[in-house]
């Protein structure tokens, strides 16, 4: 004899869950704050298209177009990773059984434009440096990621505690959960102890402004400085502070972005003759196969080969 099951009923607390309230819960689930401040630009996007009582279980395909229509010019990563954020929250959605369907179904990701050689010219990046326009807390930023060509995520999540200023090397926490340790040159050991004055315990790097202490945007305490009240800077700001301030060094005037000063530091250390392990210490891969696309020489070292053999010039290197 065939058993047929009758259908479970749903939880009346989930069912009736609103957008807003499944956001934060999501946001609250994830461990890393760049993640959490990152995909809360996108959430929060999703939540005034839907509206503050809108049933996480009614989210239709054209919630998730409306959002995603504000990055529709956007360049094609940038789009991605929005789309991620939705696709994340929806994963998590329905293991939560708060969504039966994907509203994300119609999204599709965008192929990213291959660049060649995307490391930044060291004279660039030192005319970037030593601009006495940019604030202290972005020259430290810039300069801390390029001498460790460390993740951003890695040094945005730095707190105080974290660093040995003695040894010039900072604990951070890698993929996959890994403790490990980066290591940073003068430069950055001359104006990072003027970033930290007065400061024992908390973010390195804060935001501009005292963190809120309640409502959704309150940040976890541990992204909190306990001396001035502001919270972590987020990715996303570190990331537009950037991509501006370099736009008008960039020929192509769309500034950079804080993983090229990562790939320029590694690509810099190949171009003066490092050697794929000694590389590979610095970048902290687990394989030599991921470092290859960073060490990838480009348009420095074919400028510098051109002009060594250029026929006109008159002294030639012995």
């Amino acid at each position: 004899m065939s058993i047929v099951a009758f259908p479970s009923q749903p939880d009346p607390a989930t069912a009736s869950m609103t957008v807003t309230a499944a956001v934060e819960r999501f946001l609250d689930s994830l461990a890393a704050a760049t993640t959490r401040s990152g995909y809360a630009d996108t959430l929060t996007r999703l939540t005034a298209a839907t509206g503050p009582h809108h049933p996480v279980a009614a989210l239709q395909p054209e919630h998730y177009a409306a959002v995603m229509d504000h990055w529709n010019a956007a360049a094609a990563a940038t789009w991605n990773r929005h789309l991620s954020a939705l696709t994340s929250f929806t994963v998590w959605a329905q293991r939560q059984e708060l969504l039966a369907t994907n509203p994300a179904r119609r999204l599709e990701r965008r192929k990213t434009a291959h660049r060649g050689d995307r490391s930044i010219p060291r004279t660039r990046l030192e005319t970037l440096f030593t601009d006495p326009v940019h604030a202290l807390r972005e020259k430290v930023l810039w300069r801390l990621l390029y001498d460790t060509a460390a993740r951003a995520e890695e040094i945005l999540t730095l707190n105080v505690e974290d660093l040995d200023l003695e040894f010039r090397r900072a604990r951070v926490v890698s993929k996959g959960g890994a403790i490990e340790y980066v290591h940073w040159a003068t430069p950055t050991a001359r104006i990072l102890p003027r970033l930290l004055t007065g400061r024992t315990r908390g973010p390195v790097f804060l935001a501009d402004r005292r963190a809120p202490t309640s409502g959704r945007r309150a940040p976890a305490a541990a992204d909190i400085c306990p001396v001035t009240g502001r919270g972590r800077l987020s990715y996303p700001r570190a990331e537009y502070l950037f991509k501006t301030a370099s736009a008008k060094l960039d020929p192509h005037r769309q500034g950079w972005t804080l993983h090229q000063l990562r790939r320029s530091a590694l690509q810099h250390l190949a171009q003066a003759g490092r050697t794929a392990p000694e590389l590979q210490a610095k970048s902290r891969h687990q394989h030599l196969a991921s470092l290859g696309r960073y060490v990838r020489l480009g348009e420095e070292t074919s400028a510098r080969i051109t002009a060594e053999a250029d026929p006109a010039q008159r002294r030639r290197a012995r």
